[in-house]
């Protein structure tokens, strides 16, 4: 059935040699939200590390949205990470900013680093990364790891060797993997070289996306228990 497969999929997953603890602040389950509003609601159910990615919306809306996720996180340890938006996110007293290749190009890296804000960059291709490491970052995303379906991207999947190459190029800087990552393809992509796994279409297209999100949980804490 369905279910029996779900429950050996997930136990295989379970069977991850994770080597990572807590890299640069994060979890090795980094779900990525698209509002506040998710982040309240999904946050107390055990949640360590989330991504606020907010798109068009205006400046107090921003900084109302922000408030209130970094309230939640701060009210439950969960370390927030606050993309694209970070001159509010610092005037907020946020700590942590995630930025793509097109915001990195306009961002004050200096005053964020001032702020002692820690950062991470958003890269696809080699040149992208060599930008990226310029800015000396805390962790570089790679993605996408497998093609998804939620954001039209034009890259095409990455692949679990370009993660173990990304993570020889980076050193000690953290890699976190992003792109149609499931649980049943997350041992794969932690064994290949990431240190944690942003995941967003896996969970706001499921059908109960709050059961999905504690599925995820399950396996991070199996993850996070590892001997290896």
């Amino acid at each position: 059935s369905v279910l029996r497969h779900r429950r050996r999929a997930f136990s295989k997953a379970r069977l991850v040699m994770w080597q990572g603890s807590a890299p640069a602040g994060l979890d090795v389950f980094y779900p990525i939200f698209p509002d506040s509003d998710w982040i309240a609601r999904m946050v107390p159910l055990g949640l360590r590390t989330v991504q606020l990615r907010l798109k068009d919306a205006d400046d107090a809306e921003v900084r109302r949205q922000i408030v209130q996720a970094r309230d939640v996180c701060q009210a439950h340890g969960c370390q927030l990470v606050v993309n694209d938006y970070w001159q509010a996110a610092l005037e907020l007293s946020c700590d942590y900013i995630h930025l793509g290749q097109e915001d990195l190009a306009v961002a004050d890296v200096a005053a964020i680093k001032h702020a002692g804000a820690r950062l991470g960059i958003s890269t696809h291709s080699d040149e992208e990364l060599e930008l990226a490491l310029s800015a000396s970052p805390d962790y570089v995303a790679l993605g996408p790891v497998y093609e998804t379906k939620l954001k039209v991207m034009k890259w095409a999947p990455q692949g679990l060797d370009r993660i173990g190459h990304w993570k020889k190029r980076i050193g000690s800087v953290s890699l976190v993997a992003i792109g149609g990552i499931t649980p049943e393809r997350a041992p794969g992509v932690l064994n290949a070289g990431a240190d944690s796994l942003a995941v967003i279409t896996d969970f706001i297209t499921a059908p109960q996306p709050m059961t999905r999100i504690s599925e995820w949980l399950e396996l991070a804490k199996a993850w996070r228990n590892s001997d290896y």
